[in-house]
């Protein structure tokens, strides 16, 4: 029997270490032949997947940006499309306002000038109806004086008199 008397880990002899060192050796290369370079292979496509993965975050902050931007453009050319509008139709009322106040003063100049000329045809008619019936009292007048026959000039006053009286009257 052989006894292993001399084995010591602290200071182990040359075979143990040419055996360690091959078993090592094999060990690595079919452990890095079948287990390493999938594990390897997979970190790598795990890298890219993540890499990708933050590129296309990166492009939808981007778009969605860029988005926010066209909706901001959107919301301001709105605003101003809104009060080009409102403007215009301010202007649009004011003008309509503008012209129905001038339409109304030159209709009411009308009727003024309409209601003088008619005042004025009514003055005329009414001095023509006067002198008319001045004439008719004075043709009266001149009737009942020359039918009545008077003896002096103090009948012709007293009949004057009452003749005038009853045309103030009348």
């Amino acid at each position: 029997m052989i006894f292993l008397a001399d084995f010591s880990v602290i200071k182990p002899d040359f075979g143990l270490l040419f055996w360690t060192t091959v078993f090592f050796l094999l060990f690595w290369f079919i452990i890095g032949k079948f287990a390493f370079r999938p594990i390897v292979a997979a970190l790598k496509e795990r890298e890219k997947d993540i890499q990708d993965s933050l590129d296309e975050a990166k492009r939808a902050r981007q778009e969605m940006a860029d988005l926010k931007a066209a909706n901001e453009d959107l919301l301001a050319q709105a605003r101003e499309e809104r009060s080009k509008i409102l403007k215009t139709a301010k202007d649009a009322s004011d003008k309509i306002v503008a012209e129905a106040k001038t339409k109304a003063k030159e209709e009411a100049q009308k009727i003024v000038a309409s209601a003088k000329e008619q005042i004025e045809h009514q003055k005329m008619a009414a001095m023509i109806d006067l002198k008319n019936q001045v004439g008719a009292i004075a043709l009266d007048i001149a009737e009942k004086v020359i039918r009545k026959d008077l003896s002096g000039d103090s009948a012709q006053e007293a009949l004057v008199k009452g003749l005038v009286d009853e045309i103030k009257l009348n």
